[in-house]
């Protein structure tokens, strides 16, 4: 089984950091990937990053968070980080943990990160 517990998010204003991370506390089994996605009110819930595993892993950002988000993923702690500066009121959103395994997708319950401007 897997359980994805998030924890980092928070009230921050804009130009301010913070720092996601990711646990799963669910058995330890080969992982494709692992990363973030986040939904804002009445919007679809969109890629953040993710780590996909391989002979060098590959990272791969949404369009809105490139050159200011950065992922890492640490696999013996089967930990996933998302460390966000540059924050905007945009960013504003339930982020959640994802994970893939096995051709199925698992997800945290979410944290909230509110973006004041």
């Amino acid at each position: 089984q897997v359980h994805l517990v998030e924890s980092g998010g928070g009230l921050v204003q804009a130009g301010g950091s913070l720092r996601l991370s990711c646990v799963n506390f669910g058995r330890s089994f080969s992982v494709d990937a692992m990363g973030w996605y986040r939904q804002a009110p009445g919007k679809q819930r969109e890629l953040v990053a993710t780590v996909t595993s391989g002979d060098s892993d590959r990272i791969n950002y949404g369009d809105s968070v490139k050159g200011r988000f950065t992922i890492s993923r640490d696999n013996d702690k089967n930990t996933v980080d998302l460390e966000m500066n540059s924050l905007k009121p945009e960013d504003t959103a339930v982020y959640y943990c994802y994970l893939r395994a096995y051709d199925l997708d698992y997800w945290g319950q979410g944290t909230q990160v509110t973006v004041s401007s």
